[in-house]
């Protein structure tokens, strides 16, 4: 049966003109359980993790099932260093993503609740014509073409990225991570996923689960100059129908860049040639963020009012 926000999505899917096909079958939990189901249909399998880095970042990594996703390669591609990137704990499953567990999607990006969750693709799609995800839950799976999903993305103000997963580029002083710009520039609004006990459903039955006690330590807001800071991010996701502060997270990112190529031993290497060195780097390291900024900012006030049309009548009681 289809929940709510699985019908949302239908329905914006429908609305879009993008087409699918919808298989039925048992609830799954990996891509081998799902392949009994059908894997003998011609699509490409895809498996798809949900995970945060230090600073409580979420991503989803969507990847063929035979791709080879390290996560120590790809934290450092993305500049958070060997370990910035683990598994994200099961209560972000349902609090972020607000879908079952096993059921993880680039779908899941229509909910508001993941508006930050940042997303890589697999650039291996495009060698399928279609592939399978779960339409927010896994009872059932939907094959369907790479350009519809891109079309499905755009239409909820996502920004589309294909990155080769396997590649392991160097990292250095004179190589910067080549995924940064991918890194979220906000932090969740729920941030209460990392400091609250939450009720998980599994199996029809509701369970209650305390999060890990380090998780809520770092949740804490500090006290001092600190705590005003900590409450802009929390609320920064407004910034894209705000255009004060979407011009002043564009400022910050730029000025960030400067400060970074500005050091007294760039200035000695340089010389007269050091606004070339700048202007180069922010070109390089900014073109992508801007991008993902200007789309989003574009996108958000037709997705909040679409969405706002298609909630279903359980929503609004």
């Amino acid at each position: 049966m289809l929940n709510c926000t699985s019908i949302n999505m239908f329905a914006l899917q429908q609305a879009q003109q993008i087409n699918f096909s919808q298989y039925e079958h048992p609830a799954v939990m990996t891509v081998e359980a799902q392949a009994k189901y059908v894997g003998h249909i011609k699509a490409g399998l895809s498996k798809n993790l949900f995970l945060k880095d230090k600073k409580h970042r979420f991503y989803i990594v969507s990847a063929l099932a035979d791709t080879k996703v390290d996560l120590k390669v790809l934290s450092q591609r993305l500049g958070l260093g060997k370990g910035g990137l683990r598994m994200a704990p099961e209560e972000a499953v349902a609090e972020v993503l607000e879908v079952p567990l096993g059921s993880v999607t680039p779908f899941a990006l229509v909910n508001e609740s993941a508006r930050n969750v940042s997303l890589l693709l697999d650039q291996g799609f495009k060698t399928h014509e279609c592939c399978f995800f779960h339409p927010l839950s896994n009872d059932s799976s939907i094959s369907i073409r790479i350009q519809d999903l891109d079309m499905f993305l755009k239409s909820v103000g996502r920004m589309v990225a294909y990155v080769d997963l396997e590649a392991n580029p160097p990292v250095g002083k004179d190589q910067p991570p080549d995924l940064a710009a991918l890194v979220p520039s906000d932090t969740p609004s729920l941030n209460n996923v990392l400091d609250k006990t939450a009720a998980l459903q599994i199996n029809g039955d509701v369970k209650s689960k305390p999060v890990a006690v380090t998780a809520a330590k770092v949740s804490k807001v500090p006290s001092g100059p600190q705590k005003e800071k900590s409450v802009s991010t929390a609320n920064s996701s407004s910034s894209f129908a705000d255009p004060e502060r979407f011009i002043q997270e564009i400022l910050e990112k730029a000025s960030a860049i400067v400060v970074a190529e500005s050091k007294e031993e760039n200035i000695k290497q340089h010389g007269d040639q050091l606004g070339s060195v700048v202007s180069n780097s922010l070109r390089k390291n900014l073109s992508l963020e801007l991008i993902h900024l200007a789309t989003m900012f574009k996108n958000t006030a037709y997705t909040e009012g679409f969405g706002a049309g298609i909630r279903c009548p359980a929503k609004r009681l």
